[in-house]
């Protein structure tokens, strides 16, 4: 077995631009395991990112301006937001219960990684935030943003008050509000170059539809115990890619239902993780009499670097779930980094961070 080539990631982390150095792919036999950046820039966006949008047909400084742009703004536009500008949307949310809602095919964008811009802040402290950003129409784009949430904490002893022996259940969970980033029950949502963070329910949340695609985010901190999401799949389906995770329970996750589907490729998980770092949920969660975990999944080339168990699978696909060709540093055989039932192949992995390959 030949090693021949080990890649270093390079990134920006949240706040002060830190540089920091750390293998994400190992080139073995010349076949490639584990993130691999692509010719669009750096995996987690930022710094040297290709698609970053510096002006627009509006551009907006404070929140009535862009509540007002987004009510005007038509398919093919972009609503901007320049660099530095912060805008905080608490008290709106809290009082008024406002949503920014983005209209179908418009484009909100800052300009993360613009000359070592940071990007515009889109933030809140208000624990009930139902949904911050609303793709509502189909073919919505949001770039270039920090979108900061309100709750980045997990929150244990809650979780073990409403669950434990003599707790109320999701009654009492609950009266803890929840608060969701940017979602969308409309095809074809692409979020990228984003940071996106403090989220207890989900930093995305595709509710339902097709061709989403999520990529070159760096989403952490959505880690409230029992929910706490990076992206979540109610029935959607997605491609999510060049993404680094890092603080969330589940940075993927899946209901499970029937038509829930996601593709996984060129992560990097950087290691920490409350529970499993990519997850689809099976019938026995729903409760809904079947062992149905999803119709498809597909894992390849991510990099997990966090202790957790990487992948589990909760049940049964409808059709497949494969997981191949990424890197597993903390875990030494597909039986501690794969948990699944049927329709699950694991195959062609590399493990520990002195990789062998387990065909």
């Amino acid at each position: 077995m030949k090693h021949l080539l080990t890649g270093l990631l390079m990134f920006c982390i949240a706040g002060p631009c830190l540089a920091a150095e750390q293998a994400t792919w190992v080139e073995i036999d010349n076949t490639i395991y584990g993130a691999r950046p692509d010719k669009r820039g750096a995996i987690g966006g930022g710094n040297g990112y290709a698609n970053i949008i510096v002006k627009g047909d509006y551009s907006v400084k404070d929140l009535d301006g862009l509540l007002d742009a987004l009510s005007k703004a038509k398919a093919g536009q972009v609503v901007f937001i320049p660099v530095d500008t912060v805008i905080d949307l608490t008290a709106r949310i809290y009082i008024e219960e406002i949503v920014l809602d983005v209209p179908e095919g418009v484009t909100l964008a800052g300009d993360r990684g613009h000359d070592g811009s940071k990007g515009a802040l889109l933030t809140s402290n208000s624990l009930k935030t139902p949904v911050m950003i609303c793709a509502n129409g189909p073919d919505v784009r949001i770039t270039g943003l920090r979108i900061q949430g309100p709750n980045p904490k997990r929150y244990l002893q809650h979780h073990r008050r409403s669950f434990g022996e003599s707790g109320e259940g999701h009654k009492y969970y609950y009266k803890l509000p929840t608060s969701n980033g940017i979602t969308t029950k409309y095809s074809r949502l692409e979020v990228d170059n984003c940071e996106i963070s403090g989220f207890s329910h989900a930093g995305v949340y595709l509710m339902t539809a097709e061709g989403h695609h999520i990529h070159h985010n760096y989403i952490h901190h959505c880690q409230y115990q029992g929910l706490g999401y990076g992206i979540c799949h109610n029935t959607a389906s997605s491609l999510i890619e060049y993404n680094l995770f890092n603080w969330n329970r589940h940075s993927i996750a899946g209901t499970g239902r029937p038509g829930n589907s996601y593709v996984a490729r060129h992560n990097v998980e950087l290691g920490v993780s409350l529970s499993h770092c990519f997850d689809m949920h099976g019938g026995r969660d729903r409760k809904d009499g079947t062992d149905i975990a999803g119709t498809s999944i597909e894992i390849y080339n991510n990099t997990f670097r966090a202790q957790q168990t990487p992948v589990v699978i909760r049940g049964v696909p409808e059709d497949k779930c494969d997981v191949y060709h990424n890197w597993f540093l903390r875990h030494s055989a597909f039986g501690q980094a794969v948990r699944s039932s049927g329709k699950t192949k694991v195959f062609s992995n590399a493990y520990t961070d002195k990789p062998k390959v387990a065909k």
